[in-house]
């Protein structure tokens, strides 16, 4: 029983220092619980559940749960359409070009025609006294305004035809590279003046990008050259031809653009009229290779223009093969073929056989029918 009463008083003395300990715990130190917490719930992955960790956790698909979808596959888009476009707007070029020819060579008739009947009302009728009289009444504004204008028409006068008609291509790129600085029209900018097989709008950025640049170096640079080989290829081709050219080689270029990001996946958007003007100079150095050519910077170096083709097809098909991506390769090398095949075969295949078209616009014109037709009898087509 003594054995018995101790045993039953050192439970009771040990029950009641437990409890007192307990009871006084979280008064004297409270954050002894959030401590505890905290570290129980980073041991709980250890050993509780077959030492698991969630490194070691099987992946959704093998638990049984449905896994993460694949990456939708980007479907190759089709270049039927756009290509049905390239030769529509090429035919409609060139259809253009041999209907603005007839107009412009009709309306220098007319106004030659004009000319020579003021010139036969004005003789005799006034003299240097009439216009000493008339400068003498405007003012100095007007007199200024004046001479700036005869200046302007003077510059203009001895310029070329070739870098006449150029100036209107170079200010259109000008006006849409100040477009590109427009933080409101970027979104526009990007769907129209850029070129993507893989975008919705595919056709009329065909157009739109050989007039675009971002980039004030690049548009320089395109511009400088087109300048330099306006004069020689406007007086091999004329006008109207020239602008059928440049503006189907853009169209070509972006084609052959096409096609080569189609074929290797890589579907980014390019800009810029290097593929017209690479044709513009593919057609001069085809057609005069023996011209001498040198760089701006280095004018003591001195090659011909067969030698400075031939590097730069090099130069464009080693970066096309190499996937380089800073220029659009495949571009460059569409408008360089491009110019090559109309100087050699394209102008007897295509310009030379406009005059169907030329004489149905021509009747259609005249109001007399087709007797009127230039070389034609009152009664019939005259001879062929």
């Amino acid at each position: 029983m003594a054995w018995r009463g101790c045993v039953m008083k050192w439970a009771k003395t040990e029950f009641i220092r437990s409890t007192n300990t307990t009871s006084k715990s979280p008064r004297l130190n409270p954050c002894n619980q959030q401590r505890c917490g905290f570290r129980r719930d980073a041991k709980r992955p250890d050993t509780k559940k077959g030492n698991v960790t969630q490194e070691t956790n099987p992946p959704p698909s093998e638990a049984g749960a449905p896994g993460p979808p694949p990456p939708p596959k980007i479907p190759r888009p089709s270049l039927f359409k756009p290509l049905m476009f390239t030769v529509g707007f090429t035919g409609c070029s060139f259809g253009a070009a041999a209907i603005l020819q007839y107009e412009t060579l009709k309306s220098r008739v007319q106004s030659a025609k004009d000319e020579e009947e003021e010139e036969k009302l004005l003789q005799g009728s006034q003299d240097m006294a009439y216009w000493h009289n008339w400068w003498n009444q405007l003012s100095g504004f007007q007199r200024q305004l004046i001479l700036v204008m005869s200046m302007v028409d003077d510059f203009w006068s001895n310029l070329t035809e070739g870098q006449r008609t150029v100036t209107g291509i170079i200010a259109v790129n000008a006006v849409v590279l100040c477009c590109w600085r427009i933080p409101a029209m970027q979104r526009s900018m990007i769907k129209y003046f850029t070129s993507n097989p893989a975008s919705k709008t595919r056709y009329l950025p065909m157009v739109l990008s050989s007039f675009s640049h971002y980039s004030i170096i690049h548009m320089v640079a395109n511009m400088y050259v087109l300048w330099t080989f306006s004069s020689g290829i406007v007086s091999l081709l004329g006008k109207e031809q020239f602008l059928a050219v440049y503006m189907s080689a853009g169209v070509i270029s972006t084609m052959v653009s096409y096609m080569c990001k189609t074929a290797t996946g890589r579907l980014y958007p390019s800009l810029g009229a290097s593929g017209a003007v690479m044709a513009v100079l593919a057609a001069v150095c085809t057609k005069v290779p023996e011209a001498k050519l040198g760089i701006i910077f280095l004018p003591m170096i001195t090659f011909t223009a067969g030698n400075a083709l031939k590097a730069l097809i090099a130069i464009d098909a080693a970066g096309l093969i190499l996937g380089w991506r800073m220029f659009d390769h495949a571009a460059h090398l569409g408008g360089a073929l491009f110019g090559v095949w109309y100087v050699a075969y394209g102008h007897k295949l295509i310009w030379r056989k406009r005059e169907p078209l030329v004489k149905m616009w021509h009747d259609m014109r005249s109001p007399g029918g087709s007797g009127s037709r230039p070389g034609g009898g009152p009664n019939g087509p005259g001879p062929q």
